[in-house]
C-alpha cells in the first residue's frame, strides 16, 4: 500500500469524531484551535450539517472560507447550515470560547485557503473582505475606532460581520430558497450583517427587482443579465462602478439611437475597471464604435456573439484602441460579408503580441478569407487557443493552416472545421462520411508528428 494513502491518527480521530455527531458538538467548546480546519473540511465533504452549523457559531479565527471545497450545487443545504451557524447576537452563556468569526466567504475560490493568517490589528483582517461599500466590515470598524474615544458615542453590543456568497437568481426553488436563508439572516442582524455579493447572475431580472433592493451592488465584481430591457440593466450599472466582468445577453432595446443607449453608454463608461465584456444576441450592427470608446483600454477579454456586426463594425473594430491589446476575443456566430477581409486581418495585426484565444465559429469563414488572414495569424506569437469550428473549409487550406501555425509554441490547441468534402451536404451531420472524416484525423496527426508538435491538440468540431 502507498503510504500516501495511509490515514493519520488525526485521519482516524476526526473519522470516529464525526459519527459521534453530539460528542463532537460538545467537544466544540474545549478542543484546540488548530483541530478546527480539518474538522470543518471533513464535516462539509461529508455534507454533515448539524457539525457545521456548531463549526461555524464557534469558529476561533477571524474568517472562514469554502475556498477549494466542492459544492455540488450552487446553492446546498450544507452553505444554508453555515449561514444558520453565524452568531449574529452576543453569546449570553458563560461558554470557554466566544465565537471570533466576523467574515464568512461561501464562494469557491482556488486561491482561497480555509482562513487567513491572524494579523495583529485594531480589526478583523481578512484578504476577502469588502473594500468599496460604506456598510463593509472594515469601513464600520474603521468609524468605530475613529469614535472609540468619545464618551458619549454609546457602543454597540453587535459586532460588524460579512457574509461573501455567489448568487444566482435563475428561477429554480433551490436558488430562491437559499436567498430566503439569506435574507432572513440579514433581517435577523438589524443592520450588524453586510452581505457581500462579488459574482451576481440574474435571469430575467423583471422577477427579481424587489430581492435585488436587498443587496449592496457596489460590491458585485462580475455581473451576468439574461433576458431584461436595457433601462433595467443601466438601473444596476449605475450601482456597479467597480465591475471587473459584464456579460449581457438577449437585452431588449428599441434603438440604438435613443435615450436608454446613451444612458447604457453613460454607465459603461465609468466602468474603469471592467477586464472583460460579453455581448451576445445584442443587437448594435453600425453602432459599435459607440460602444467600443467608452470601454476602458485595459480590456482583456471581449465576446460579440450572435450580434450581426457589419463591415463598418469590423473596420471600428480593427480601428478602436480599446480593442488593441485583447487577450481574447470571440466573435462566434458572427456572419458578415468577407468580400473584403481587410479590417479583420488589421485587428490580428493590432493583437499579435496580445492575443492568446481567438475563437471565430460560425461565421461563414471561406478558404478566400482564411487564406488572407493565415499570414498575420501566423504572427500572433503569444496565441494558445484557436477556435474556427463550422465554418466551409476545404482540406488543401485546412493542411496550410496547420503548416503555418506549427511554429507557435504557445499554440496548444486548435478546434477546427470538418472539411467540405467529408459531407455529401455541408455541415449537415446525417451526410457525414466517417471514412473521409477518420483519413482527416490521421492526415493532421500526421503532419503535426513530422513538425515534431505533437503537444498541439488539434480537435475536430463536427457538429
Amino acid at each position: 500500500m502507498d503510504q500516501t494513502e495511509i490515514p493519520t491518527l488525526l485521519d482516524l480521530a476526526i473519522q470516529n469524531l464525526m459519527v459521534n455527531e453530539p460528542v463532537l458538538i460538545h467537544a466544540l467548546e474545549e478542543i484546540p484551535r488548530e483541530l478546527f480546519i480539518p474538522l470543518f473540511i471533513a464535516a462539509f465533504s461529508g455534507e454533515r450539517k448539524n457539525i457545521l452549523k456548531a463549526i461555524v457559531s464557534t469558529w476561533p479565527f477571524r474568517c472562514l472560507h469554502v475556498g477549494t471545497l466542492r459544492v455540488q450545487e450552487p446553492h446546498c443545504e450544507v452553505l444554508e447550515a453555515m449561514i444558520d451557524g453565524l452568531q449574529i447576537l452576543p453569546v449570553q452563556n458563560s461558554s470557554t470560547r466566544a465565537p471570533k468569526l466576523r467574515v464568512l466567504d461561501l464562494r469557491q475560490d482556488a486561491d482561497c485557503r480555509t482562513t487567513c493568517t491572524d494579523i495583529s490589528s485594531k480589526f478583523p483582517f481578512c484578504f476577502q473582505s469588502c473594500i468599496y461599500s460604506q456598510q463593509s466590515i472594515l469601513k464600520i470598524q474603521e468609524a468605530c475606532n475613529n469614535t472609540a474615544n468619545s464618551e458619549s458615542q454609546p457602543q454597540s453590543s453587535r459586532k460588524p460581520m460579512e457574509l461573501l456568497v455567489d448568487l444566482y437568481f435563475d428561477g429554480t426553488l433551490r436558488s430562491r430558497k437559499f436567498l430566503s436563508v439569506l435574507l432572513n439572516k440579514v433581517e435577523q442582524s438589524f443592520g450588524s450583517l453586510h452581505l457581500c455579493c462579488r459574482d451576481l447572475q440574474i435571469s430575467k431580472t423583471s422577477d427579481y427587482k424587489s430581492t435585488l433592493k436587498f443587496l449592496d451592488l457596489v460590491c458585485t465584481d462580475h455581473l451576468g443579465i439574461d433576458q431584461a430591457y436595457l433601462s433595467e440593466v443601466s438601473t444596476l450599472l449605475a450601482q456597479m462602478i467597480h465591475l471587473d466582468s459584464l456579460s449581457l445577453s438577449r437585452i431588449i432595446f428599441r434603438s440604438c439611437k435613443g435615450k436608454n443607449f446613451r444612458n447604457f453608454l453613460t454607465h459603461l463608461g465609468q466602468m474603469d475597471n471592467l477586464e472583460e465584456l460579453s455581448l451576445s444576441f445584442f443587437s448594435i450592427r453600425d453602432q459599435l464604435n459607440k460602444l467600443l470608446r467608452v470601454l476602458p483600454p485595459e480590456l482583456d477579454f471581449l465576446y460579440l456573439t450572435f450580434c450581426e456586426l457589419s463591415h463598418k463594425d469590423f473596420i471600428s473594430l480593427s480601428q478602436s484602441l480599446q480593442a488593441n491589446h485583447l487577450k481574447l476575443l470571440n466573435l462566434s456566430n458572427t456572419q458578415i460579408s468577407w468580400e473584403y477581409s481587410e479590417p479583420f486581418v488589421t485587428l490580428l495585426e493590432n493583437l499579435s503580441g496580445t492575443l492568446q484565444h481567438l475563437e471565430i465559429d460560425s461565421c461563414l469563414i471561406t478558404d478566400s478569407t482564411l487564406s488572407a488572414v493565415i499570414p498575420t495569424l501566423s504572427r500572433c506569437s503569444h496565441l494558445r487557443v484557436l477556435s474556427f469550428a463550422s465554418n466551409p473549409i476545404t482540406m488543401p487550406v485546412l493542411k496550410h493552416l496547420l503548416q503555418q501555425l506549427t511554429p507557435l509554441m504557445e499554440l496548444k490547441y486548435v478546434i477546427y472545421p470538418v472539411p467540405v468534402h467529408c459531407y455529401e451536404q455541408w455541415n449537415s451531420h446525417d451526410t457525414l462520411n466517417q471514412q473521409k472524416l477518420a483519413e482527416v484525423k490521421a492526415q493532421l496527426k500526421g503532419m503535426l508528428q513530422a513538425a515534431q508538435r505533437e503537444d498541439m491538440n488539434w480537435t475536430m468540431c463536427s457538429e
